[in-house]
């Protein structure tokens, strides 16, 4: 990592964990507001058994949310951007999916879901999205050294400087 790059990541993890965390925040928390709409949005895609639809479509806003805020405050941040990364992978296979079979929803990233006009033109965007919160979470994992996080303090260490040696948290509590 470049010298300038280098002094400067752990405040640049700061901006790249709130932004990913409020993504997932507000996807959760808008999702919590109706969650029969969380079930049927997972059913549109057509990719889970009937049988697991409605476990995801309610579990998944909680899930959403607990990861936000686990990024936001810095807690077991790089196993958390692991698992974000997971999650956003397979919601880009999810709309990749949606979009090969030519089915007309709309994605519920952040509510809503199920059949929509012309979702096809929304699909592009949305995977582009995704990827982009893909590439932060696997800028986290990678790089997990960050200020203001909760992983410091409770392991007594501080993010590297260029004065210090390399700080490499395992991202678990």
């Amino acid at each position: 990592m470049k010298s300038w790059l280098r002094a400067s990541w752990p405040w640049l993890s700061v901006a790249a964990r709130l932004l990913l965390g409020g993504v997932w925040i507000a996807a959760g928390a808008l999702k919590l507001q109706d969650p029969a709409e969380s079930v049927r949005a997972v059913r549109a895609y057509q990719l889970l058994p009937e049988s697991v639809v409605p476990t995801v479509g309610y579990a998944l806003p909680a899930l959403e949310v607990m990861i936000g805020l686990l990024l936001i405050v810095g807690l077991g941040f790089r196993l958390v951007a692991a698992i974000s990364g997971v999650l956003m992978l397979a919601f880009i296979v999810g709309i990749a999916s949606a979009w090969a079979r030519g089915l007309q929803i709309e994605c519920g990233c952040f509510g809503g879901g199920g059949l929509t006009e012309d979702a096809t033109a929304a699909y592009p965007w949305d995977i582009a999205r995704d990827v982009g919160l893909l590439v932060l979470s696997g800028l986290l994992v990678v790089w997990p050294r960050s200020h203001l996080a909760l992983d410091n303090w409770l392991l007594a260490q501080a993010p590297e400087t260029e004065d210090e040696p390399v700080y490499e948290s395992t991202g678990a509590s």
